[in-house]
């Protein structure tokens, strides 16, 4: 995948990062991100990862290499809970 130039910081993106190969199976395995960009320097992602929507996991810091990303897009704003 052709990865973007400049990514705008607090862009909220969905990212699909290859894990590497299952030694069971023998199919790539993924691992999806979805979070707020901190910043893209065409080498290294930094997200601010979103904590789990069920509270299984915190929010989380994360850094990711270019060389591992499978895809990257665009994802709305989570909807504001209800009152």
């Amino acid at each position: 995948m052709a990865l973007p130039q400049s990514i705008p910081n607090g862009a909220r993106i969905v990212v699909r990062v290859i894990e590497g190969v299952d030694p069971a199976d023998g199919r790539t395995k993924f691992r999806d991100y979805v979070g707020h960009v901190l910043s893209w320097d065409g080498r290294t992602l930094e997200l601010s990862r979103d904590a789990a929507a069920n509270g299984s996991r915190p929010k989380q810091h994360v850094m990711i290499d270019a060389d591992t990303i499978a895809t990257l897009k665009p994802v709305p704003e989570r909807p504001k809970p209800r009152p």
